[in-house]
């Protein structure tokens, strides 16, 4: 049997309204998917496309217009359910006169952790993101990749059961990127489920098992990134070194040139292509949306699968 998914929404709808109480902006449309036990997730999309509307109503920041939503088993207005949650937001609000490690007691306070707890995760998450060397330099003498990596261990500080990153790698040089990406790997293999949303296409691509693309408040595409990106319309043959002549007749050649197969698959685009194409389609397709298959989980036996959009039962509000 199928673990319970850490989050589900159902048709979750988001309309901001105006001073009056009117209809201003719908930033989500019918929202439904799932975020399974162990996984990292990508939550992708341009500005405006709902995703940090999203993550507040994971977080129980909002409250949702229609629809319904649950985070590891319970509604996300339950606030208790937070202290199993970590959250990295986009902008970090850190006091900035503080060290890393009283800003690390500070939110292990919060957590009511005990003078012993709060030491020992402290100095095992310095460590963790690498900031050493600086545990006791105030933060306001930071980089912005050294706000990031100290942002991140108090997203952890909890020992979470799901994590939330809102641009995880902003910020950050090409070794500190590659190492933020080490730690969402890590995190997987301890078990925890992480949610991320971020710009940077190829670290999506580098660290998520699925991803979904939000544009207009509207989910257009989910699924396994692998299978998002492979072109099931041609199909790639890797074969050990042929000479000019034999590639020209590759069919009829390959057994007589002594050629050994080495690999059957079909070629694959980026995720940034993928994304692009989305948009593209979605500014030529208004009101058309993935929607998931008859069950309402929008899974098969190998997994989610890219389904035609259909037409939105409502027009967005204007």
């Amino acid at each position: 049997m199928q673990a319970e998914p850490v989050i589900q929404t159902r048709n979750l709808t988001k309309v901001y309204r105006d001073f009056w109480g009117r209809p201003k902006v719908r930033a989500l449309n019918s929202l439904t998917l799932d975020v399974r036990p162990g996984e990292v997730f990508g939550l992708l999309g341009p500005n405006g496309s709902g995703k940090t509307t999203t993550l507040k109503l994971l977080l129980g920041l909002l409250f949702p217009t229609e629809g319904e939503i649950s985070v590891l088993g319970k509604p996300a207005i339950d606030v208790g359910k937070n202290e199993r949650i970590g959250y990295l937001p986009e902008e970090s609000y850190l006091y900035r006169f503080l060290n890393a490690e009283e800003t690390l007691d500070f939110y292990g306070r919060l957590f009511k952790m005990s003078k012993e707890q709060r030491r020992q995760r402290s100095d095992e998450l310095i460590k963790q993101v690498g900031l050493d060397g600086a545990r006791r330099r105030q933060l306001k003498e930071y980089s912005k990749g050294m706000t990031r990596r100290i942002g991140l261990a108090q997203a952890l500080i909890n020992d979470p059961d799901l994590v939330l990153l809102d641009e995880p790698t902003s910020g950050l040089d090409p070794i500190g990127t590659r190492e933020m990406k080490d730690m969402i790997l890590r995190l997987r293999e301890q078990g925890k489920t992480v949610v991320m949303c971020s710009h940077l296409l190829a670290d999506v691509q580098d660290v998520c098992d699925r991803i979904a693309i939000l544009y207009g408040g509207e989910l257009k595409v989910m699924g396994r990134v692998e299978e998002l990106l492979t072109d099931q319309g041609e199909t790639e043959l890797l074969t050990s070194r042929l000479s000019p002549e034999a590639v020209k007749d590759v069919e009829a050649a390959l057994a007589r040139h002594g050629a050994t197969m080495k690999k059957v698959a079909h070629p694959t685009s980026t995720l940034e292509e993928l994304f692009l194409k989305t948009v593209e389609e979605s500014k030529l397709r208004p009101g058309r949306r993935y929607v998931p298959g008859g069950d309402g989980e929008g899974d098969k036996a190998n997994g989610d699968r890219r389904a035609e959009p259909v037409k939105a039962a409502s027009p967005p509000v204007t």
